[in-house]
């Protein structure tokens, strides 16, 4: 079975606490965005993705904007579920952006990154990266992989909501940008059942196809 949850920013209790005792031996957790234990290479982070990895569940993750661009970087990508992706540790994969993959017969299209809103607090290289918005060959080889689905797919995972639904939680939909724009380009031209996404750090349905997640850990079909 297939579960989906929303940022973690490297709290491990998250994989000890009661919502992560549902999953079982074959299933499969999708973090959406902001994983954070892939931040600093040390030693001791080296040891948690081990024991991530050796989770009987794999765990997947799009990236948000709290994970290490460059680190993440530094891991190949690997034929993953008809796509490419990083493989972190064991059972533990970096999910591509523009990426489809099929997972229980499912096909889902994954687009990590976002906007920091505190970039200008943060140190460029060390708790900030630039390359966490797309660049336009990103958002080509997306609208291409689309295109080869005939812009049909089962689920859309990202960390950022589309402007469409920001406006529609009373958030900022005045403000966008290139992903975001994507995003909504994506609500009128593709296909989909449901769309996730972390960013936002509330757990809520928003009808009819859209759920925020954050601490819960709900079925990927919870909405149907």
């Amino acid at each position: 079975m297939i579960y989906v949850t929303g940022d973690i920013h490297a709290d491990l209790d998250r994989f000890k606490g009661k919502e992560a005792k549902k999953l079982k031996k074959g299933d499969t957790l999708i973090v959406c965005g902001d994983f954070g234990f892939v931040w600093d290479g040390s030693k001791k982070e080296q040891q948690v993705l081990k024991w991530i990895g050796k989770r009987p569940y794999q765990v997947l993750f799009i990236e948000g904007t709290h994970d290490n661009l460059s680190l993440l970087d530094t891991y190949p990508p690997v034929d993953f579920c008809g796509g490419r992706a990083r493989q972190i540790s064991g059972r533990c994969y970096h999910l591509l952006r523009g990426e489809v993959y099929t997972i229980e017969s499912d096909q889902i299209f994954t687009f990590g990154g976002g906007e920091s809103f505190d970039a200008d607090t943060r140190i460029e290289g060390q708790t900030w990266w630039p390359g966490e918005l797309p660049t336009q060959q990103e958002l080509a080889r997306a609208r291409e992989t689309l295109e080869r689905c005939g812009h049909v797919v089962d689920y859309i995972i990202t960390h950022e909501a589309s402007s469409i639904v920001k406006g529609f939680l009373n958030m900022d939909s005045l403000h966008t940008n290139q992903m975001l724009a994507f995003f909504d380009e994506l609500s009128k031209t593709v296909r989909y059942k449901q769309w996730f996404f972390g960013g936002c750090h509330l757990d809520k349905v928003i009808p009819p196809k859209h759920r925020a997640v954050y601490q819960q850990i709900v079925p990927l079909k919870a909405m149907r």
